[in-house]
């Protein structure tokens, strides 16, 4: 587990970093310039493509766009000034209830 928090803490200063990057030499500063609505539009395209390996039944290719999924969401929460310690605070605040009842409990 510690080699996985490692790289995704690797990976979000390499985003942070980028921000201020040329978006003529770097792709992630490219979709910072694009704004949080057209990195949105990637992460839609890249689950769909998740998924679409699932339906293919390619391991291989799972791994890959899990990756692109995983990449362009870091992106993305980064764009809006969010990270992945926010989202494991919202997932630490789920511990123990039932998916059901979060659910529920949503407006």
């Amino acid at each position: 587990m510690s080699k996985t928090i490692d790289i995704l803490a690797a990976l979000e200063k390499t985003l942070r970093a980028r921000k201020g990057a040329d978006p003529d030499t770097s792709y992630v500063a490219s979709l910072y310039a694009k704004g949080s609505r057209k990195i949105a539009q990637k992460v839609g395209e890249e689950a769909v493509e998740t998924a679409m390996a699932v339906a293919a039944g390619d391991k291989g290719e799972l791994v890959k766009e899990s990756a692109d999924l995983i990449f362009h969401l870091m992106v993305l929460l980064e764009a809006e000034g969010l990270s992945l310690d926010d989202v494991a605070a919202e997932l630490a605040n789920r511990e123990g209830l039932s998916g059901l009842a979060e659910k529920a409990s949503r407006p």
